[in-house]
């Protein structure tokens, strides 16, 4: 008889992983001693899926500069959720093949709107300030464009046009640096994050090959 086993509640999907047979992923929300953890999970039972979620588990941590407790589950380590910003490191870290390098993204990009290098600093107490180099254009229209997708992908709060923290008060530089690769486009990552969700949903294991 299976064995049933509580995993949480599902908070993302990645309903056809590119990289490994197309099996489905799921994220999933647990707490243990009050305080939120995160565990990726399949039902597939093809050879070879545990080592797929390990390498996802794996880029979350590079990516989202997140914890792995010794069973395999995942945390941020100033202890709260962010889960919306959990899901933006889950769906990127499943966008990786396995074997690829795994490191964190730095905290500048080029933000091929307006030309200019934008650039995420920390100024401590889980605050970040926006900030543009180069001879691009928009610089005031784009800063705080790119300030405000931050804030919608990462549940920031934004404390000027500019200037963007995390509620916690604790630093996630790399979380901001993957963050703020999709925060000049943020409503396509919006949708490439509904979509997601809504493409399918974990099949039981006989499902499965």
């Amino acid at each position: 008889m299976g064995r049933i086993v509580d995993i949480g509640s599902r908070i993302e999907l990645v309903s056809m992983d590119p990289h490994f047979h197309e099996i489905t992923i799921g994220l999933y929300r647990q707490e243990h001693d009050g305080a939120p953890v995160y565990r990726v999970h399949t039902y597939s039972g093809r050879a070879g899926a545990d080592q797929r979620i390990a390498f996802v588990s794996n880029a979350m941590v590079a990516l989202g500069g997140m914890a792995q407790t010794p069973d395999g589950l995942l945390r941020f380590l100033c202890g709260e959720a962010h889960e919306l910003a959990c899901r933006r490191v889950f769906l990127e870290a499943c966008k990786l093949a396995s074997g690829g390098e795994l490191k964190a993204r730095p905290l500048t990009i080029l933000d091929r709107k307006s030309g200019l290098k934008i650039k995420a600093s920390g100024t401590g107490s889980g605050e970040y300030r926006v900030g543009a180099e180069g001879e691009g254009k928009d610089g005031a229209r784009r800063i705080p464009a790119i300030a405000g997708g931050l804030v919608k992908l990462g549940e920031m709060q934004s404390r000027s046009p500019d200037s963007v923290a995390f509620s916690c008060g604790h630093d996630h530089d790399a979380a901001v640096g993957l963050l703020l690769v999709r925060a000049p486009n943020v409503r396509a990552a919006v949708r490439e994050q509904e979509t997601a969700g809504a493409r399918g949903v974990l099949a039981a294991p006989s499902q499965q090959r």
